[in-house]
């Protein structure tokens, strides 16, 4: 059930970072676009690189992390990255470290996914860095 209630709460949080960036004229009028992904059991939502920098200056990195531990969040990160990771493929990172690398890419962007409990080894959210 804890579970299930911080899902929901990490969703809100990100969906209204997102409708605030938007609010505050940060980037174009379109909002962060939507990725449903039922049958891998997530959803979750790309933001363009404007959406990325407003986020990575912004309170949401911190907030989500006293809601979920690090260690149920998922990185996967971009292969020249800068970020440790050690032989096990851990990341240590904050969820704001691996936000702002990505906006410090001209074109860095990030995608995050909400898993549905029970799903992807315990994980509650995933982020993914995107640059070229």
């Amino acid at each position: 059930m804890r579970i299930a209630i911080v899902s929901a709460t990490v969703l809100t949080v990100f969906t209204a970072a997102v409708g605030a960036t938007a609010t505050l004229g940060v980037g174009s009028a379109a909002a962060a676009e939507p990725i449903e992904q039922i049958d891998q059991g997530r959803i979750g939502l790309h933001l363009n690189h404007e959406e990325t920098t407003a986020l990575a200056d912004g309170p949401i990195p911190a907030i989500v992390t006293m809601l979920v531990p690090l260690n149920r969040i998922g990185a996967g990160l971009k292969t020249d990255t800068g970020i440790y990771r050690d032989g096990n493929g851990g990341v240590h990172a904050s969820l704001r470290q691996v936000v702002v690398e990505a906006a410090s890419h001209p074109d860095g962007t990030v995608t995050f996914y909400l898993n549905a409990p029970g799903t992807r080894n315990g994980r509650v959210l995933d982020i993914y860095q995107n640059w070229s």
